[in-house]
Order: C-alpha cells, then sequence, then structure tokens
C-alpha cells in the first residue's frame, strides 16, 4: 500500500477574486506569518493524520488549524478535489468559535463541494 506523501493545500477564492485567508495572514506581524507557515507545512506533509492540538475536526467537511501564541488564530478549512482549501481566519479572543466565524466557514465549504 502506497502512501500519499504530501497534500496539495490552496487558498479559496471568492467570487470576486479575492484570497480572504492570504490577505488576512500578509498583514500579521512576521512571528504569526511564521506560525502560521508551520501549521500549513505540516497539513502538507501530514494532510488526513494531522491531529490536535495542531488540527481539530468541527464537523464532518470542516476542520480547524490552531495558530496559537499572543494572538492566536483560527484557520477554518475543508478538503475537496484532492486538495485541503484554507477557507477563513480569525484572531480568537474568546473561548467559543463566533458564530458569524463559523457561518462565513461553511458558507464557503458549500462553494468548494
Amino acid at each position: 500500500m502506497a502512501i500519499q506523501k504530501s497534500w496539495n493545500v490552496k487558498f479559496y477564492q471568492t467570487r470576486r477574486g479575492d484570497y480572504p485567508v492570504a490577505d488576512f495572514v500578509e498583514k500579521q506581524d512576521n512571528v504569526l506569518i511564521t506560525k502560521f507557515d508551520k501549521l500549513v507545512h505540516l497539513l502538507i506533509d501530514n494532510g488526513p493524520f494531522l491531529k490536535p492540538p495542531q488540527s481539530k475536526k468541527l464537523f464532518k467537511n470542516l476542520y480547524e488549524l490552531r495558530v496559537t501564541g499572543k494572538d492566536p488564530l483560527r484557520v477554518f478549512y475543508t478538503k475537496g478535489e484532492n486538495s485541503y482549501y484554507l477557507l477563513h481566519v480569525f484572531k480568537k479572543k474568546t473561548q467559543k468559535t463566533p458564530k458569524k466565524e463559523l457561518k462565513i466557514a461553511i458558507d464557503r465549504v458549500k462553494d468548494i463541494i
């Protein structure tokens, strides 16, 4: 049995041609950008085998990457057409994930699947 050694990770693109996750991350400080890049590379290298604390399954087709630190980020992603799609990102300021952030991600999942 052959095991895939790397997975494709793509940024979700809106109908207007924007890349919300990439645009958001570009505006962060270098420490946060570096942590984000490391997590994305873990997803590329490990795909479905990436587990907590770096990744968590939220729903059937929705997962989150957890960027830790002083200003933690949550990056929602899904799998579709042999790739992982980074859908939405936000700065985590409360224990519970805000419903509006989840809704954005769920709506984008529907565009992919």
